[in-house]
């Protein structure tokens, strides 16, 4: 382990990609301790007494690290980001235009890039502008005492300063994005999933302190074995898969024989990754933004009661049914048996024992589904558990949260992978073991 921790640092190449990936990080958090101008500093302290680790506000601050507590210029962090990622996916399936750009290649992937770049400026727009006047209401809905709180961050509601605000904190959307980006392209790993990873792992220790102060040394001791089995079981399921053969024919071209060789397609147990619990729960976040725009009072209410706790029968229901239906349809999006049945074919290649075309695509199909099945209910599972021990033990606060483990278990191995590449590009040993 130390002798590859020494070995990231002798190539020159990936030394200074590790270290222009910690630069950005840094400026990251930098950015994400700077409150928005405009805002009663009094009562973002209040704010920050007041929030819960858990709901609705608990899921925003999760990625965005503590800034939207904070009301910092990064307070959206990226979320804005992923949500445009997912609608531009979703919407390849229904618009022919982005599916042609999909099969461009590299052309098409920069014109899908450029639409999800000004689709994340249109939604931070809508997002803080929501956000504006929540905090302004007092953040009716966000807060985990089911709206019983009233804080007012913006207490001079004038156009000018809320028109400084959503500029603000659409600003530093883009400007995340943009870091995001830079760290992709000349950094280490995937930028937008190393500023998540970054956040959710810097929120932690805190986290756990407060579970000890709140819970006692007992009950902590037991939520950190769990977490430690829970963190177990995420590594074997994310490491899960189903390796499918495919057998290449030979054949001639000029003087070269092509061909004669075996390889397989690996199904993952969990092909979604850790999207289905951002847009379930984003769908379940997007009710309650509105709930703060539109004064309907019956609609609040119910809000209020079922969708802003996490103990609501209601919203664990809800929670878990998104999750499982998401999977499914991630998965789908992701991997189009008819297009993987297709590109085999092409290439003169067959599953043993099954023939090329339709039954490819069905037997594909069929696998995808059965092993998208256990991989949906341990996604529920891994993201209800929290709610669960909210509602068993009445804690407040839960930092080892599922989708924090997830985020940084998939960040992690998957950057890891590609530090292990490079280190064996050059010849030396890795982190990872096969």
């Amino acid at each position: 382990m130390l002798g590859s921790l020494k070995n990231m640092f002798k190539v020159p190449d990936l030394r200074n990609k590790i270290l222009f990936t910690l630069l950005i990080i840094g400026l990251y958090q930098l950015g994400a301790q700077v409150t928005v101008p405009g805002i009663d500093l009094g009562a973002v302290h209040r704010l920050q007494s007041a929030a819960k680790g858990a709901g609705v506000l608990g899921f925003i601050n999760l990625f965005s690290g503590g800034a939207l507590t904070r009301v910092a210029v990064f307070g959206l962090g990226i979320m804005p980001y992923i949500t445009a990622e997912i609608i531009i996916q979703l919407l390849i399936v229904v618009i022919p235009k982005f599916e042609e750009w999909r099969d461009q290649g590299a052309v098409g992937q920069k014109k899908l890039t450029q639409t999800a770049r000004y689709m994340t400026v249109a939604l931070a727009l809508m997002q803080s502008t929501g956000l504006a006047f929540a905090f302004h209401n007092g953040l009716t809905g966000f807060l985990g005492g089911g709206g019983q709180t009233s804080i007012d961050l913006i207490p001079n509601f004038t156009v000018p300063r809320v028109m400084l605000i959503v500029l603000t904190l659409t600003a530093g959307t883009a400007f995340v994005m943009w870091l995001g980006e830079l760290i992709t392209q000349r950094g280490i790993g995937q930028g937008m999933s190393l500023l998540i990873f970054a956040n959710v792992v810097a929120g932690m220790p805190g986290g756990g302190a407060a579970v000890r102060a709140e819970g006692g040394n007992v009950k902590f001791g037991i939520i950190l074995l769990l977490t430690v089995a829970l963190l177990v079981a995420i590594v074997f399921v994310e490491q899960g898969q189903r390796r499918i053969p495919v057998q290449f024919a030979k054949r001639v071209v000029g003087r070269r024989m092509y061909g004669g060789q075996s390889t397989y397609i690996p199904l993952k147990v969990n092909q979604a990754g850790v999207i289905p619990i951002i847009f379930a729960s984003s769908v379940l976040y997007f009710p309650v933004l509105l709930s703060n725009v539109v004064p309907w009072q019956g609609m609040q209410r119910f809000i209020n009661n079922n969708l802003v706790q996490p103990t609501s029968v209601v919203y664990i229901s809800l929670y878990g049914v998104l999750i499982i239906l998401f999977t499914y349809f991630y998965t789908a999006i992701t991997f189009d048996p008819h297009q993987q049945a297709d590109i085999i074919r092409k290439q003169g290649g067959y599953i043993p024992g099954i023939r090329p075309g339709p039954p490819t695509e069905r037997y594909l199909a069929g696998i995808l589904n059965r092993i998208t099945l256990p991989g949906s209910l341990f996604l529920a599972f891994v993201a209800l558990l929290p709610s669960i021990m909210l509602a068993v033990w009445s804690i407040n606060r839960y930092p080892f949260a599922g989708t924090s483990l997830l985020i940084a278990v998939g960040v992690a191995l998957e950057t890891m992978k590609q530090i292990d590449s490079q280190l064996m590009m050059r010849n030396y040993e890795g982190f990872l073991k096969q």
